[in-house]
């Protein structure tokens, strides 16, 4: 079994101010998925300008004061829950396109949190879609806390492989960015920032490319999730899926240009 996660700022055109789809990457993608070789299959993909903006406007996961604020939140958490859901519809749609057997995960159906972090989600029905051959997709999306306090977190695609992968023990975890892998230090800002073939602490960087960059931690957030599933012994690789026939490869398991994420070595 392989996870698959594609970030926001790759399937979708994240600056934007409205829900804008990255039609040439989603095609490009689908097509590599449907030319690789893989047994079963999860994809998880981010929310990007779908699902980040209004998760904003709203103070989705924020602290609630009064009534009337939490009535916004309220309204702000259904056209949040719409909009993501909007884009998995048509990410699926793409998938079928190359005859891949996807079939819609709504997280928010299944997953409770608490402050933020998941405390219970039904895995039987994905166990069950894998076995059938379907290829689960899941997504960022916003879901009920039980945390009075905020009663609604956004919870991310990072935070859904990790639970995934530590209740289902993928073979891989290939996670699709718009950047080459993790760095030394933040690469837009630093022209000197080398890429880290392995990374197995947060120690490796420098300044900068750990910062949070989102409502959903950025990539530093990425790096904590899978540094935790390293010490579990689930590997992953951070790949820049802008680049043609990345994710054919990282499928079929050959050396191709990112970062691992692995356990670090005790002595």
């Amino acid at each position: 079994m392989i996870i698959l996660k594609l970030g926001g700022s790759v399937i979708t055109r994240k600056e934007a101010e409205n829900p804008t789809l990255n039609h040439e990457n989603l095609e490009r993608i689908a097509r590599e998925i449907s030319q690789s070789n893989y047994q079963k299959l999860i994809v998880v993909h981010g929310a990007g300008s779908f699902g980040h903006p209004f998760a904003l406007k709203y103070g989705i996961g924020d602290e609630i004061g009064n009534n009337q604020d939490l009535e916004n939140k309220m309204m702000g958490f259904s056209i949040t829950q719409q909009a993501v859901k909007e884009l998995n519809s048509r990410v699926c749609q793409c998938l079928r396109k190359y005859n891949i057997l996807s079939v819609s995960i709504q997280p928010s159906s299944f997953i409770l949190t608490k402050n933020k972090r998941i405390i219970s989600a039904n895995l039987n029905l994905i166990r069950k879609y894998l076995d059938l051959g379907f290829v689960p997709v899941l997504y960022g999306d916003v879901v009920l806390d039980s945390e009075d306090a905020i009663k609604m977190a956004v919870l991310s695609g990072d935070q859904i492989v990790k639970y995934l992968a530590e209740n289902l023990k993928p073979k891989r975890v290939i996670l699709g960015t718009d950047v080459d892998g993790i760095f030394n230090k933040d690469p837009k800002k630093y022209a000197d920032a080398q890429l880290l073939d392995v990374v197995s602490s947060l120690d490796h960087m420098e300044n900068g490319d750990t910062d949070t960059a989102d409502v959903t931690g950025g990539m530093g957030g990425k790096l904590r999730e899978l540094l935790e599933l390293a010490d579990i012994g689930v590997e992953s690789e951070i790949i820049n899926v802008n680049h043609s026939n990345i994710i054919k490869k990282a499928l079929n398991g050959e050396n191709i240009m990112g970062t691992l994420i692995k356990k670090k070595i005790r002595r």
